[in-house]
This record gives C-alpha cells, sequence and structure tokens, in this order.
C-alpha cells in the first residue's frame, strides 16, 4: 500500500471516528465507557502501528491529542448544541476518559513493540 492510499484510509477513518464519538453512546453502553474508550484507543494504536512501522511515535502522539482534543470538542459542541436544540447531543469532557485513551494506546504500544521484538528474534 503506498503513503498516499494509507493516508487517505487513515483520513477516512478519523472522519468516522469524529463522528462517532461526537453521538451520545446509547445507555446499554454507560457502564463500560471507560472500557470503551481503551479498547478502541488499544486498537487505533495497533493499526496506525502497524500501518505506518516506521512512524509509530508520531502516530502515538497524534492519536493521544485526537484523544485530548475530541474530548473537548465533545465539551464545545455540547455547549452550542444545548443553545441551538436545548439538549446536549453527547457525553461531557472527562478527564477520566482521557486517562483510559491512554490506557489503550500504552497497551497498544507494548503488543506492537512485543511483536517487533518477536520478529526480530526468529530472522
Amino acid at each position: 500500500m503506498r503513503d498516499f492510499q494509507k493516508i487517505v484510509l487513515v483520513s477516512f477513518f478519523a472522519g468516522c471516528t469524529i463522528l462517532g464519538f461526537m453521538v451520545k453512546l446509547p445507555r446499554v453502553f454507560h457502564h463500560f465507557d471507560k472500557e470503551l474508550h481503551a479498547m478502541f484507543y488499544f486498537f487505533a494504536a495497533m493499526f496506525l502501528t502497524l500501518i505506518f512501522p516506521k512512524r509509530w511515535l508520531i502516530a502515538t502522539i497524534g492519536l493521544v491529542l485526537f484523544g485530548i482534543v475530541i474530548e473537548f470538542a465533545q465539551e464545545f459542541s455540547n455547549k452550542i448544541s444545548i443553545r441551538i436544540i436545548g439538549k446536549a447531543i453527547h457525553g461531557r469532557f472527562d478527564i477520566q476518559d482521557v486517562k483510559y485513551n491512554l490506557i489503550g494506546v500504552f497497551l497498544g504500544l507494548i503488543v506492537f513493540h512485543s511483536y517487533r521484538l518477536l520478529i526480530k528474534s526468529k530472522s
């Protein structure tokens, strides 16, 4: 896969992710919201590091910043939606969500680097 194709693919997934994070979770998911954050960021870290293995640090920093920015964006858009339609459209900024985002990213990095070490040791 060429770099341009990878960037288009990642951009598409980023757009879908932004839409997904800007919609309020159904009630059934409220009890394990933190675990969903960790799981999403774990798989996102795995995907980005596997698709850009030489740029894993840039991908990781981008993912961490994305996790922080999306939380602020939720808070900001809630303020706007309350003014326009009279109710919040999703969750609010939650530092615990950021914490679980980081946990997911770092677990993904551990798995990625373990995989790289395993591949190196076999060759």
